[in-house]
């Protein structure tokens, strides 16, 4: 009994350990002939606790060990996905669709905002932020506005001719065109169609000024172009900022450039002396509203003296999305960040109201742009504004067009 039950508590558990060799002692010490079959079946008991027992261990170890491969799959796909972030995101599988624009450049008479005129070379963004509000219009094509958005792009590969053709035109009244408004011109497919640049080649050559919003560090290959127009007049540039954060842009903004790398081409714009602003946008509020004064303080080392912020939108389609993409990557912010956003747009993830849509409403939002307000005095930021020349206009001349007199 002193060998044989600690080897069965050990391999067939208390229980099954105590009863088995209880009946084995007991039958040891009667007569065998009577008491052979409760020998029997105690050693059987032992012996099929023990099976049982010994199985089961033997699945855990197995188990364990397709746990621990896993886990070494794991690590191997997280080491190769850092590798991949390091050199750069391999470029998205997408399909874009040549498209000739009859006219490309689009008015608007909105109140809040300051131009009335822009131009979106692209349809569809490859840079995937995951907040962009221009998202929705690809539902006006019967594509969606989440993935289709970024993949099924639409590349106007005639909108430097027809902008020459309307900046021809007797009845055209030069302002500033804004560029980048809706979607970003300098976009990854912008290397090979490089339509950006052709645009830039037709207001250059007509004395046009222009405005250029963009995430992407492509735009120093223009920089020739710009530093030339720069010298005239004609052109300033803006890069939004959203975070500082490496790892949470690549989240948002997957296929954007990088926060340091947009920081290193504003210090490179700025150097070159093109007229060069921070965009803070969006501001999400209780997930990168606390950089502010951060991006802020980076920008003015880089040489920037323009700065503006936009509070998150989030129209039609987006609040989803966005809301979706936020339980998935922040799960323990979601629901405050929601409810912030909730506070600045009146009880809602989005109001559209003219003067509010940018800037939001309450005291969250009221902060927001007193704390941007404050930094950027401190910055010496906006402390003179940058007006773009209209009066070097030459229109282009067309062939067979009679030349202006005026």
């Amino acid at each position: 009994r002193g060998f044989l039950y600690p080897v069965a508590k050990r391999y067939a558990g208390p229980w099954a350990a105590g009863l088995g060799t209880a009946l084995i002692f007991s039958a040891a010490h009667g007569s065998v002939a009577a008491l052979l079959p409760l020998f029997i079946f105690g050693l059987l008991l032992v012996a099929l606790s023990m099976l049982v027992v010994l199985t089961a261990r033997q699945e855990a170890r197995r188990a364990q060990e397709q746990v621990d491969a896993l886990a070494t799959d794991a690590a191997v796909q997280v080491r190769s996905q850092l590798l991949r972030a390091q050199q750069g995101l391999q470029a998205l599988s997408t399909h874009v669709q040549e498209v000739p624009a009859r006219k490309i450049i689009t008015r608007n008479e909105s109140p809040d905002i300051g131009f009335d005129r822009s131009i979106n070379p692209y349809r569809g963004c490859e840079h995937g932020c995951i907040y962009c509000f221009a998202r929705p219009t690809h539902a006006f094509l019967g594509l969606s506005p989440g993935l289709d958005f970024e993949t099924r792009l639409f590349a106007k590969v005639n909108a430097a001719e027809a902008l020459t053709r309307e900046l021809a035109d007797p009845a055209y009244k030069v302002e500033t065109i804004a560029i980048g408004t809706n979607t970003d011109p300098y976009q990854p497919i912008e290397k090979r169609y490089r339509i950006m640049r052709r645009i830039l080649e037709v207001l250059s050559a007509a004395n046009h000024p222009v405005g250029i919003v963009t995430k992407s560090a492509l735009v120093l290959r223009d920089l020739d172009i710009l530093s030339s127009m720069a010298e005239r007049g004609l052109v300033k540039v803006a890069l939004s900022v959203t975070t500082l954060d490496a790892k949470l842009a690549r989240a948002m903004e997957p296929r954007a450039s990088t926060p340091s790398l947009r920081l290193d081409t504003l210090q490179k714009l700025t150097a070159a002396g093109v007229p060069t602003s921070v965009m803070v946008a969006p501001v999400i509020p209780g997930l990168t509203d606390m950089e502010i004064e951060k991006i802020l303080e980076r920008a003015s080392a880089a040489g920037v003296t323009q700065a503006g912020y936009v509070l998150l939108r989030l129209p039609l389609e987006i609040s989803d999305l966005f809301t979706e993409w936020l339980t998935a990557n922040c799960p323990d912010r979601a629901k405050r960040v929601l409810s912030l956003m909730r506070s600045t747009r009146g009880g809602k993830l989005y109001d559209a109201k003219w003067g509010e849509r940018m800037r939001g409403d309450g005291p969250f939002a009221w902060m927001i742009g007193r704390r941007f307000e404050l930094a950027a005095a401190r910055l010496g930021l906006n402390q003179r504004s940058v007006e773009l020349r209209t009066d070097l206009f030459t229109p282009p001349a067309m062939a067979g067009q009679q030349l202006r007199l005026f």
